[in-house]
Order: structure tokens, then sequence, then C-alpha cells
């Protein structure tokens, strides 16, 4: 623990072990494996733990006896504050819970049997027995989570299960490969030589993407469907049938977004949820969103933004609870929200970027921001044919436009096949030579990965200027091909293994970005990149999200985002459209800048949304 300067020696130490860890496929660890995996790091683990977020590669976390932290939660114990980096050690006491996308700062410490509510941003200390919310969190009162005070016992052989379907999930891509290498073996004869099988390989890539598409969906399906069998609302012990059955359908649920991006955001995505077991009616619009399918409702007309949260579970004490979320006819749930189970979002009502739908909403009111706030806001006038009702000729051209999203996963698998052919005619050599280019090799496909997404920007949709766009037009969905082309080629490649570094902000820059000297950016999540300016010596840690637009009432409004020079965004944080961080100015972590707010230079604000920081 300490305050060590930005890009020194023990920076770079940190940077390169959690790209080693991410690289290694730790990352992606669930189940007992993460516990086991949390100890290999030094994490102190007391017994009965439920762990389900990724604990710090620095080991410096103490999680006591029977506590609970569920998904999403930031355990990392350090941020960047400028050009400092802050290193601290996490405590989560006995007992205790953790609620899920919650951030705790360095040095912060969970008393026992206290609780922190979903999203809040920990800092200092949380007294026993005390119930805690918001960002920053503040005191509700005594914690009194509605479950059994008794523990359940934990059989060793659902420790067994969650260990292996853990496994069984990191080999689902495995599984899918199998027909794809069908698909291919039926093109590449036994006896072809190395360019024989390049070419056959290459005829075989359009036929093998789809089947390797197609069974992956197929077993996410069947999967999600019989484990859906029996996933009822209630109380149950974490360590048995329902409880695994929760855990392992959002597992599913977050792996598919990631390798069927395609599919999200768009005219199949309803259709892709209802197969699933969701409840989704009429012309919705569903993005990215994590939920556990049966027990969500989404209403027609209803808008789920990206990285959405629905019924997620909740954990505490061995136990776990599983609700229903319903989202409203015509209803809008921002960027990264959140509705807890047993809420619901309102018909025609509105919960902003990065906040969480309240216990109790009538028809038509607006929240934002953790705890929620009602927010004043007026109806919009638009034309309806372009954004609720579009004719059939805007549906069809729509799935034409979407249909194209299949062209960055070609382009993608056309990469793996000139990764393997490079690799190949090296080992011709001796398999030392194949080896020494593998890492050259692996950086040439990045980098034309990320140049074909460069090329896909600018050649979909050229430079983005403010403006409003209704969602039923060219712009938008050329927009989303583009996002594609970025999620399936840059990010897997390349762009999302460098983060902070010349290379990740070269490839920003090539999309649009005005990014100065000595920029220190974590994040690829800046949606419309020629709207953003990052001033020299400016800071954006990891999670964040400069927001460059906004899509209520289903209109796409896009702004301008500034970062001054030496400013700071946190860990988690999100900048609205319209909005500018004065010079030398610091957002701490988790914290939200609302649309066309201008933060003074110099200043230290935290909080969601925004307020000065009071140490």
């Amino acid at each position: 623990p300490g305050t060590y300067p930005r890009g020194g020696g023990v920076h770079l130490r940190l940077w390169a072990a959690e790209r080693l860890a991410e690289h290694s496929g730790a990352a992606s660890l669930t189940g007992t494996w993460l516990q086991r995996y949390a100890r290999a790091l030094g994490t102190k683990v007391g017994p009965d733990v439920d762990l389900h977020s990724l604990p710090p590669v620095t080991g410096l976390l103490k999680l006591g006896r029977g506590c609970a932290v569920e998904s999403e939660v930031d355990l990392s114990g350090h941020w960047l504050d400028g050009d400092r980096l802050q290193i601290g050690a996490v405590k989560v006491g006995a007992g205790a819970v953790v609620g899920t996308r919650s951030v705790l700062f360095p040095g912060s410490r969970v008393g026992k049997r206290a609780e922190i509510a979903p999203g809040s941003a920990v800092r200092g200390h949380v007294p026993t027995g005390q119930s805690w919310a918001g960002s920053p969190a503040v005191k509700l009162g005594k914690a009194k989570r509605d479950l059994p005070k008794e523990r359940p016992p934990r059989a060793r052989h659902w420790r067994a299960m969650y260990g292996a379907t853990g496994l069984a999930l990191s080999l689902l891509p495995v599984l899918a490969a199998g027909p794809a290498l069908l698909v291919v073996r039926a093109f590449v004869p036994a006896d072809a030589g190395l360019g024989a099988a390049v070419r056959g390989a290459l005829f075989a890539l359009a036929p093998a993407t789809v089947a390797f598409g197609l069974t992956y969906a197929a077993a996410v399906l069947v999967c999600v469907r019989l484990l859906g069998l029996g996933l009822r609302t209630g109380t149950f012990p974490s360590h048995g049938r329902v409880g695994w059955q929760a855990w392992t359908v959002t597992q599913l649920m977050d792996l598919s977004r990631q390798t069927l991006f395609p599919l999200y955001a768009g005219l199949v995505t309803p259709v892709w949820m209802r197969l699933l077991g969701m409840r989704v009616g009429r012309d919705a619009e569903v993005s990215t969103v994590l939920a556990l399918p049966s027990l969500t409702t989404v209403g027609d007309g209803a808008f789920l933004a990206d990285d959405t949260l629905t019924a997620p579970y909740e954990l505490g004490g061995g136990w776990v609870r599983i609700g229903r979320a319903e989202i409203g006819r015509r209803a809008f749930l921002g960027n990264s929200g959140m509705t807890a189970l047993g809420r619901s979002v309102p018909d025609d009502g509105l919960v902003g970027v990065l906040s969480a739908t309240p216990k109790k909403a009538k028809q038509g009111s607006s929240y934002l921001g953790l705890p929620p706030v009602r927010l004043p806001r007026a109806a919009c006038d638009a034309d309806r044919s372009r954004t609720y009702a579009p004719p059939a000729r805007l549906r069809w051209a729509r799935a034409l436009v979407e249909l194209c999203r299949i062209v960055p996963v070609f382009c993608s698998a056309a990469l793996v096949v000139g990764v393997v052919a490079a690799l190949c005619a090296a080992a011709e050599h001796g398999l030392w030579l194949a080896f020494l280019l593998s890492g050259v090799v692996l950086l040439a496909a990045g980098l034309l990965g990320c140049a074909l997404s460069v090329a896909a920007k600018w050649l979909l949709v050229g430079r983005h200027r403010p403006g409003e766009h209704p969602l039923w037009c060219g712009y938008v969905w050329r927009g989303e091909l583009v996002d594609t082309f970025v999620e399936m080629l840059a990010v897997p490649w390349l762009a999302g293994a460098v983060p902070g570094t010349p290379v990740l902000h070269a490839w920003l820059r090539g999309l649009g970005a005005r990014i100065g000297r000595g920029v220190w950016c974590e994040s690829y999540w800046l949606p419309e990149t020629d709207l953003v300016t990052l001033g020299d010596a400016a800071t954006v840690n990891r999670g964040c999200v400069l927001q460059t637009h906004l899509f209520h009432d289903r209109i796409l409004r896009t702004d301008t985002v500034i970062l001054r020079e030496g400013a700071t965004l946190g860990p988690g944080g999100i900048v609205l459209p319209g909005s500018e961080l004065g010079a030398k100015a610091t957002l701490g972590p988790a914290s939200l800048v609302m649309a066309g707010e201008s933060v003074p230079a110099g200043t230290r604000w935290l909080g969601n949304p925004i307020e000065a920081w009071r140490p």
C-alpha cells in the first residue's frame, strides 16, 4: 500500500501483472476456481465465503468468514489519481455483503455483518452491522437483509459442481469449434500442402464461421432453457440446485454478450431473448442486457441500453435470493442501469445512465443516480415513424445493414486462418522459429484488425458531429455496425490487451479522437470518437465511459466530451455528452457527470451525480 508515480516501476509491474492475469485466462475463472486463484494471489479468504468477483492481483484483500461479494465488484484496491498511483488494502468483514457493481476504494473496510447496496462506492470504514448505499456510500441504518439467520450447510458435491461448471463454461468455444473444424475438413484434403490448405480454409471460412456461431448459440440456448426449469423466486441455499442454476444462467448470459455480440442491439435481439425465455413485448429495443431471462419482463416499446442489469440474484449468509424484474411499456433503462429483483421501471418511465431503479416509481417518472433521484423530463415530440412506428421499408433497410454485422466476424476468422498459416509456414523451418515469430505474427494480426476497424469507421459513418438522429435512420444503424467491427476485430485482437499504452492511443486517434501528449487512457469506450478530446497528461482509469451520446425517447443525441490538461476520470466513471472537465480537475471512482456540466479546473468531485469531494 502507498502512493507511487504514474508510469513508475510499481505502476509498470502492476499493469504487467493485470495483463498477465487477463491473457492467462485467470480473469475468466468462476466458481470455486476463483477462490483458489484468490488464495494463490495472496488474498486471505475465510471459510464459507461467496466470491463472485475478481480478486486484486496485488493480493491486498481480506475476506472474512461467511462474507459475500456479488458479481462485478471492483476489488482492485488501486487507481490513478492524476499522476499518482494510489494502492491500498481492502477488507470485507465476516458475514458482510457487498452488492453487485460496487466499488471499494483503496483502504476501505466493510465491517462485520454490514451490507453494501448494489452500485455503491465505499471509501473509509463501514461500521459493523450497518447498511450503506449510494455513490459515495452513506449510512442508511441497520443492516436487515430479509434472509434466514442460520447459515445452510454446504455439501461438498455442490462445491465440486460449481468447479465443474466453471470448467465446462470455459470449454464452450471448444465445443462450438468442433462443427466448424468438420466444415473446414470438407474443404481441405488430408494430403494438402500448406498453400492448398490455406486456399481450402479460406473457401470454408464463411460456412465454418456460421457453424461456430450457430453451435455456440444453440449450446447457450439449450443450457439456459434447461437451467430455467425450476428456477423460481424465493430464498435458497447458494450451494444448492436453485442457487447453482441462477449462477450458471448468469454466467451463460454474460458469455453470450461477448461471443455473440453481433446478435445484440439489433432487430434479432428481442427474438433471441424470447428464445432464451424472456418475455419481450412488441417493438422493444434490447442491447447487451444481463438478466435471468425467465424472471424478466420487457414491455412493448421498451428500451434497454448497453450493459443493463435486470433481476440479478442477491447473496448473503450462505443464501441466494431470486426475484423478478420488469421494464414497463415504452420505458427506458440507460447504459449500465440496474433494476434489482422485485423492482420495475414504470410505463413511460426512465432510469438514467449508471442509475438504479427505485422501489416505487410512478408512471412517466424519471430517475438518475445512486441512490436514484427523481428528475423532471419533458416528453420529446418526435416523428413516430422514425422512433416507435417505422414503416416496413425502414425495417427491411435496417435488417440489411444489420446483416452486414457478419462481415467483421468473417474478418476475424480470416485473421485466425492467416495466423495459423504463418506459424505453419515458420514451423516448416523448425518449431523454434514458429515460437520466436508467434508474437510478431499475432501483433501483425492485431494491427490489421485495428486498421480494418478504423477503415470501417471512416467508410461507414465518416466524422461524427454533434446532433440528433432518430433510431430508424441509417446513421444509427451504421454506427452499430462500426461497433461490431470494434468489438469483434480491434478489441479481441489488440486494443483490449493494451490499455494505457501508445498503441491504444494511436488506434483511438485513428478513429478520430483528439488525444494529447502524456495521456493515460485505459478505456476504449469512446462511442463517437471524433467528439472526444483528452488534453495533455489527462487520465482515464479502467471501466470509464466517455459517453458522447444519449438515446432516450429513441433519439440519438450526440455531443462533445472534453477532459482538459491533467484532468482525471476515476475507475468506473461516466461523463455524459456536452460536459467538460477543467484542467487538473479530478472525478473519483464510480462518479457520473451529467450532460452539459462543466467541472471547474483544479477541483475534486465524487458521486453519482457528482458533488464536491470532501476528504
